[in-house]
């Protein structure tokens, strides 16, 4: 049996101020958005912020639930508020943060299994790649280029014809 490699390549920001201006602006409304999450259970905030094609800007964050699989995370609550909102809208960017209230975040934090999926159906939906933006509440941002590159084997619609 041959094996394969599979390599992942993320670029690395050290800080915002090195990310180009629309994403700095782009990473500011995902802050914006993590401050509002709701997370009483956690204690872990999670903003979202997608450029959409048309220039208009979707957030979102965490929305927690006393019943736990009742929830969403920022991820899925902007890509599916813009999925709603804007059906034909190719999403070309997305921009994460996250900020825990029981200790500093500062490596970059990127999205859960699930919320890796959701991207991953829209990204094919549009047929072209949404540049995925993600950091800590400070420090290093790091940038994936597709959701390809966080999620290589990704499971989609092929498997179920």
């Amino acid at each position: 049996m041959k094996s394969h490699k599979i390599e992942i390549v993320l670029e690395v920001f050290n800080s915002i101020s090195e990310l180009p201006q629309d994403i700095q602006e782009l990473m500011g409304k995902a802050q914006e958005a993590r401050e509002r999450a709701y997370a009483p259970y956690s204690r872990f905030k999670v903003g979202a912020a997608l450029a959409m094609a048309n220039g208009t800007v979707v957030t979102g964050n965490n929305q927690e639930n006393a019943a736990f699989p009742s929830g969403l995370c920022a991820e899925r609550v902007a890509i599916f508020s813009a999925g709603a909102q804007f059906p034909d809208q190719p999403i070309t960017a997305m921009a994460l943060t996250a900020r825990s209230l029981s200790q500093e975040l500062q490596s970059p934090t990127p999205p859960c299994g699930a919320c890796r999926q959701a991207i991953a159906e829209y990204e094919l939906k549009q047929k072209q790649p949404i540049a995925i933006y993600f950091m800590g509440e400070m420090g290093k941002i790091a940038k994936a280029s597709s959701i390809k590159d966080l999620l290589p084997l990704v499971f989609d619609s092929s498997y179920l014809s």
